[in-house]
């Protein structure tokens, strides 16, 4: 026999009812985007809760007064759009978590640029509606654009690494005209060079390999950069 399926009228009702405020919260989320550029401070006021924390990309977070503060009408020059788009949803009652990625295009004096980010919000129904209690963004890395260096300027770059008074190792070779490292166990993964003497590793942007030399132009290791903080390989060979 097939499993017969009940749904009660009030499961059904809230099943509805938490389709209805995901699609708002959204709709609220596209508004607070959408009043960046010109900078309408009502929009935010409306949708942030008194008590909101604000946790941004720049490292920074706020209550709603320092929020509100800041909405401005960007300068002449600058301008562009943010799409909003619903990951992740949850709702238990008068509490919903929505995660969204902003897909942000950039008007730079008359240059376009793309950024994309990544937002957690905590949503409280309170009796005026749905207000923003907490959020947090982060911004997605993305790879930098990968230059074309001659094989002979590779070639300075080739041997053996090792950890400062440490005993892991890393090996550079040149393989069909591009640099191949591998570290002890582990895998062998192209090294693209986003400028001279700067490598990356595709989908891992947030750490270069910065070569350095001495006085005569000899390699004599790298700086494996990981934002501000530098891991120092010398080379052994």
């Amino acid at each position: 026999m097939r499993p017969i399926i009940v749904l009660t009228i009030s499961a059904l009702s809230a099943t509805s009812a938490f389709a209805d405020d995901r699609s708002l919260i959204t709709t609220q989320m596209q508004e607070m985007a959408d009043a960046l550029v010109p900078g309408d401070a009502a929009v935010w006021e409306k949708n942030l809760d008194a008590n909101v924390i604000y946790a941004e990309e720049d490292d920074t977070y706020k209550g709603k007064a320092d929020a509100l503060k800041e909405l401005k009408p960007l300068p002449k020059g600058l301008g562009g759009t943010i799409k909003i788009e619903l990951l992740s949803y949850h709702q238990e009652g008068d509490l919903a978590v929505a995660l969204f990625r902003q897909n942000e295009t950039e008007h730079y004096f008359a240059q376009t640029i793309y950024a994309k980010y990544l937002t957690s919000t905590t949503w409280k129904r309170r009796e005026a509606g749905w207000k923003l209690i907490a959020a947090q963004t982060l911004a997605e890395r993305t790879d930098p654009p990968a230059i074309t260096l001659p094989a002979s300027r590779l070639e300075q770059y080739v041997g053996t690494y090792q950890l400062k008074d440490s005993d892991p190792r890393l090996t550079l070779k040149l393989v069909d005209g591009k640099l191949i490292g591998t570290r002890s166990g582990g895998k062998p993964a192209p090294w693209n060079a986003e400028a001279s003497d700067v490598f990356f590793i595709a989908g891992d942007p947030r750490i270069r390999k910065i070569f350095q030399h001495d006085a005569s132009g000899k390699v004599t290791g790298f700086v494996e950069r990981r934002e501000s903080w530098d891991i120092v390989w010398v080379k052994t060979g």
